[in-house]
């Protein structure tokens, strides 16, 4: 990998360290300043909402200002933001803070994005998303075990804890990256991209259309584990800070998991296929979490999701880059990024309410059903579409890429 992905890698699992404040911002509206579930969702939709621009801003900014730029802006203001939460003294104070964290929130992810599709080959995305994403598990695994200690002790300082890691993650990026270009962006791509000059207009695409309305739905199943898991453990006389516990579980799962990625079977399946199979697991996991008592079986449930997380995460935001122009990666990347707002908005409405009217049974067993759905869509819709004739020519050489270190793993 280039050193450019090792330093992302690096700075990522360095502020994933600290980011386990914000499946507790529920908790804390609620336990701190006594909001009903209700409002608490809400507050948490408030943040979610406000990601939206932030996506869009980012790679606005980064097209103007620079990738770097853009990237440190964002890490700093949410430090701001997280040093505000933590800080307040009343709900009106927590849900200002709480937008103008989401305001910042999402300034890092397209410049970050588009800064590895452009320093690696189309044959290597898979592996550098999936080291990408291996980083914030990385980072994660020592997450849950904070959050389930400062969690006992005062939740406020989960936020402070990740305001400290946005910081030491902008300095390093701010230290270590190449210095920005005067003008916008860096436009480079890799040869065989140089037929897509177009402008870049990722709303025309019907492919990205498609692969945004399946990732949005994607989303909205992981935040709302995210945003539901510490209430369930609380309604079924856990403590919600062992969510910490979980966390961390699957965050070494989806470490543990990225060499089975290299092997043949894995490898070689093309990206509809390993999406497919990432969602029938997550809804196997899922379904666990609908009848789950005991922490142990929660954790085997968490351990059976993330497995499929691994597979979903790494190569949805490949096919998002392959179906870029030349220079469009941080246009796709964020409109596809959006996705993630939208979640953000809706998982606290509709995981309070469900959890609040159906109860946590209902919840996770109708996130199972969705993730099936979204297995037969991907192979039937989306697919279809993405590795229609015409798009996407590198598929077919990064399958055999994959294939062939899969067999040297195996």
């Amino acid at each position: 990998m280039p050193r450019t992905v090792w330093l992302l890698v690096a700075a990522r699992a360095v502020n994933r360290l600290g980011a386990f404040s914000l499946p507790f911002l529920t908790v804390l509206i609620s336990t701190e300043f006594g909001a009903g579930v209700t409002t608490a969702g809400l507050l948490s939709a408030g943040f979610g909402l406000a990601t939206i621009p932030s996506r869009l801003a980012g790679a606005r900014l980064a097209r103007g200002i620079g990738r770097r730029r853009t990237i440190v802006l964002g890490l700093t203001g949410c430090a701001v933001a997280q040093l505000g939460i933590a800080a307040s003294g009343s709900l009106v104070a927590v849900a200002v803070f709480a937008v103008l964290l989401g305001l910042a929130f999402e300034l890092y992810e397209p410049p970050s994005q588009a800064l590895i599709a452009d320093a690696v080959g189309p044959s290597e995305r898979v592996r550098a998303y999936s080291l990408f994403n291996a980083a914030l598990a990385a980072g994660g695994t020592g997450a849950g075990l904070i959050a389930a200690a400062l969690g006992r002790w005062d939740l406020r300082w989960l936020f402070v804890v990740d305001a400290a890691t946005c910081l030491l993650s902008a300095l390093i990026l701010r230290i270590a990256l190449p210095a920005d270009h005067a003008g916008p962006a860096d436009r480079t791509d890799h040869p065989d991209r140089a037929d897509h000059a177009e402008p870049v207009r990722p709303w025309r695409d019907r492919a990205l259309r498609a692969v945004f309305l399946s990732g949005t739905l994607f989303a909205l199943v992981t935040t709302t584990i995210t945003m539901g898991l510490p209430l369930t453990l609380a309604r079924r006389g856990l403590e919600p800070a062992d969510a910490g516990l979980l966390f961390t579980a699957s965050a070494v799962t989806v470490v543990a998991a990225q060499p089975a990625l290299r092997l043949r079977r894995l490898a070689s399946l093309s990206d509809s296929g390993a999406i497919a199979f990432g969602h029938v697991l997550l809804a196997v996991g899922l379904a666990g979490y609908a009848v789950a008592s005991t922490l142990p079986a929660f954790l085997a449930a968490t351990v059976l999701w993330s497995l499929g997380d691994v597979l979903v995460l790494g190569r949805v935001l490949t096919v998002v880059a392959d179906l870029a122009p030349r220079g469009g990666a941080d246009g796709y990347l964020a409109a596809y990024g959006i996705s993630w707002g939208i979640a953000t908005v809706a998982a606290p409405v509709t995981s309070t309410q469900l959890l609040a009217h159906v109860g946590a049974g209902a919840l996770w067993t109708g996130a199972a059903v969705l993730c099936l759905a979204l297995a037969a869509a991907q192979r039937l819709v989306v697919g279809p579409l993405v590795s229609a004739p015409g798009r996407r020519p590198t598929e077919r050489r990064r399958g055999r890429a994959g294939a062939g270190s899969g067999a040297r793993s195996a």
